[in-house]
């Protein structure tokens, strides 16, 4: 595989089969072969890129149009009522496939889904200021 070619590369062209469950021009989403619950699907922009970051406006612009139509779809589907959307960045933010994915995960009754042992600490509120100040400026 090249650089820009993944195994969702490989997927999106039809190389390697997958249980499709919605396609368009920009976005491709399939049932993850590894999932943590029923209906556990990923969603792919069919631009080939590694980070959320680099993608092009108009393919986020698609895959925002879809995310909560197909997460509806899911919740119909399984009868889940909650569900996680779950989007990694990188091998150390746990990124294992390097084309922008997004990850629908029901949260069954029975406990079948994501968990997480998640580990937060207090905000410094001056720290959190002066980063809240340098995004904005990059934003305007």
């Amino acid at each position: 595989m090249g650089d820009d070619q993944s195994i969702f590369s490989m997927i999106i062209e039809g190389e390697i089969p997958c249980h499709k469950v919605y396609e368009d021009d920009l976005v491709f989403a399939f049932l993850d072969i590894n999932p943590f619950s029923p209906g556990h699907t990923l969603v792919v922009p069919k631009e080939s890129t590694r980070t959320l970051d680099k993608l092009s406006d108009e393919s986020a612009e698609a895959l925002g149009r879809v995310l909560p139509r197909i997460s509806r779809a899911i919740l119909r589907v399984t009868g889940a009522e909650e569900f996680n959307v779950i989007q990694n960045n990188g091998p150390n933010a746990f990124q294992s496939v390097f084309h922008v994915h997004f990850h629908i995960i029901p949260k069954m009754k029975d406990g079948r889904g994501l968990t997480f042992p998640f580990k937060s600490s207090p905000i410094d509120h001056e720290e959190a200021e002066k980063l809240a100040t340098s995004i904005r400026e990059l934003l305007d």
